[in-house]
């Protein structure tokens, strides 16, 4: 028996996997290696190692975003741990100083150019939603949004 309510989230899921599917063909590759990158420079400079794998994180959301969101950990956990404690508060202004901004200019840049094509609407808030989380990703969990309650789009 087919549960109701069961053809919409499928069709849910589709939309995502083809959204996901244009993403990584239009832009999604690009904007990943520039995480990975920051993730790269920070795990040689031995300094950035704490800060590598939220940049590798945040790469893997670049490259997969729509079905999946960023949160909170204290949100999501109901506690606090390093990440979201005054540490991690520190730990993103020093991020913001060295890497945040400059990618999260890349993103405000990606996305204004998606906006401007008008069919790339979706595309451009993506880019909005990268660069806001560009600005403090120490803390952050990606989650598919079915965890927060939220439709899959």
């Amino acid at each position: 028996m087919i549960a109701p309510g069961s053809n919409k989230r499928g069709l849910r899921v589709m939309i995502s996997l083809l959204m996901n599917i244009l993403w990584v063909v239009l832009f999604g590759f690009t904007g990943a290696l520039a995480w990975f990158m920051a993730a790269i420079l920070m795990v040689v400079s031995v300094v950035g190692i704490p800060w590598a794998r939220a940049a590798f994180n945040m790469g893997l959301f670049v490259l997969w975003p729509f079905g999946q969101m960023a949160v909170d950990r204290r949100v999501l956990t109901g506690r606090e741990d390093l990440g979201t404690s005054p540490l991690g508060f520190l730990g993103n202004v020093i991020w913001f100083l060295f890497a945040g901004w400059w990618l999260a200019l890349y993103h405000v840049f990606a996305g204004v150019f998606w906006f401007v094509t008008i069919i790339g609407i979706p595309f451009g808030i993506q880019h909005f939603k990268f660069a806001m989380l560009a600005l403090a990703p120490i803390g952050k969990a990606i989650v598919p949004v079915e965890t927060m309650g939220m439709p899959r789009y």
